[in-house]
């Protein structure tokens, strides 16, 4: 049986989902984010038990498609930005529309109102986060930070950075370096 699992973001939740599971004497064939398949049939009382156990994680089940279709965008923005090599040279909207196959006002209008924010905002969010990964935890330079995230310049990517963060992204730099990088 194929569960679909909201919020699950990095690889920290995918071993919380298989553990979790294992607990409640669950197998696992696959687990990855936002899905996890176990071998079991599972009943409506264990349905109810695995969602309890999975929000006091911070995650749960998810029963309604167009949560389910946010989630998608949510996990290929998450892939474009953490796991690729570089973001699509083509429009990031563009290309989350044809992996979802939905137009991108519906995505738009169905992402805001789930999520809270516009799915542009949401882009800017994750690029900032992993620009301050990079920064703290990586040796790439600036230049080479928003070439890897298709940024048109460093000017671009320092403004974006400061809008989001209220400092710089050397600033920043020199403070994960310091040892003061638990900012967010």
């Amino acid at each position: 049986m194929m569960l679909q699992i909201k919020n699950m973001e990095c690889n920290c939740c995918i071993r919380v989902v298989e553990d979790e599971l294992t607990k409640l004497g669950l197998h696992c064939k696959t687990v990855e984010l936002g899905r996890a398949e176990i071998k079991e049939t599972i009943t409506e009382v264990n349905l109810k038990l695995i969602d309890t156990t999975l929000r006091n994680t911070g995650l749960e089940l998810m029963c309604d498609s167009k949560a389910f279709l946010v989630e998608r965008v949510k996990k290929i923005i998450h892939k474009l930005i953490y796991l690729s090599d570089g973001l699509p040279k083509q429009n990031i909207s563009d290309y989350i529309c044809k992996q979802v196959n939905h137009a991108y006002p519906y995505l738009s209008f169905l992402f805001s109102s789930t999520v809270g924010v516009n799915i542009e905002k949401y882009i800017i969010a994750e690029k900032v986060e992993r620009i301050k990964e990079l920064l703290v935890y990586n040796k790439l330079s600036l230049n080479e930070i928003a070439f890897k995230l298709n940024y048109s310049s460093v000017a671009h990517l320092s403004n974006q950075f400061k809008k989001v963060t209220g400092m710089t992204p050397t600033f920043y730099r020199q403070l994960g370096n310091s040892g003061i990088h638990k900012l967010k």
